[in-house]
């Protein structure tokens, strides 16, 4: 393979969004009267979206009554927080420093809806080559397609990209695309002992360790 693009989940892989989310559920908790959860429970459950933060906080289903309200106060807060405590993952900003050097596009491919995403890339001053959420696809991912849609956009073949992220779906949608992954183990992962039964041909254990895998394919 001739290496020219790398690609990014974007919560718990590019960015430290954890921080924000439990302000975000301990608030809509406040407000119902409950007890904050503790940051790390909250964390390990980001990667699985607003529907499981709903679930963790309140457990509910998504077939009872209060389910839905929650879950959209739940994504208004989240709305007017979003870029508060956010972050770049150490290791990450350098990283991006190098493929900018190497001429490597870099690119966001998320579960993270649009409007969402793009406030807060723009909050951080990030401006990836390309951005996929489930908006511009008909499938996401484990689906390749938001992968397939990326390389088009970046008019590069799938197997002469890299993609890395924390969750399992997001290396089988690599691996479905035809592409190398790197499991980001410093992600959302309730046990991060998992993602060694991922099947990724990398795993990083933080961002640091991301460039060196990378640079091996150049």
């Amino acid at each position: 393979m001739t290496l020219k693009a790398v690609l990014f989940d974007l919560d718990g892989t590019l960015l430290d969004t954890a921080p924000d989310f439990v302000v975000t559920l301990n608030q809509l908790l406040a407000q119902e009267g409950r007890a904050p959860l503790p940051a790390e429970r909250i964390r390990a459950t980001v990667s699985e979206g607003a529907r499981a933060l709903v679930t963790l906080g309140f457990e509910l289903t998504e077939t009872d009554s209060d389910f839905e309200p929650l879950r959209q106060r739940l994504l208004a807060i989240y709305r007017d927080n979003l870029a508060v405590h956010t972050r770049l993952f150490d290791g990450i900003a350098p990283l991006l420093q190098q493929c900018t050097a190497r001429d490597l596009a870099w690119g966001i491919v998320t579960n993270k809806p649009d409007a969402y995403t793009q406030p807060l890339l723009q909050a951080l001053a990030l401006a990836p080559g390309v951005t996929v959420c489930p908006d511009h696809v008909s499938q996401t991912k484990p689906d390749p397609e938001p992968l397939l849609l990326a390389c088009t956009r970046l008019n590069c073949d799938t197997g002469d990209a890299i993609y890395i992220g924390d969750h399992v779906r997001d290396i089988e949608c690599g691996r479905r695309a035809g592409m190398p992954t790197i499991a980001a183990a410093y992600g959302y992962l309730a046990d991060t002992g998992a993602a060694s039964q991922w099947d990724a041909d990398h795993i990083a254990h933080s961002a640091t360790e991301l460039w060196p895998i990378i640079e091996g394919y150049l």
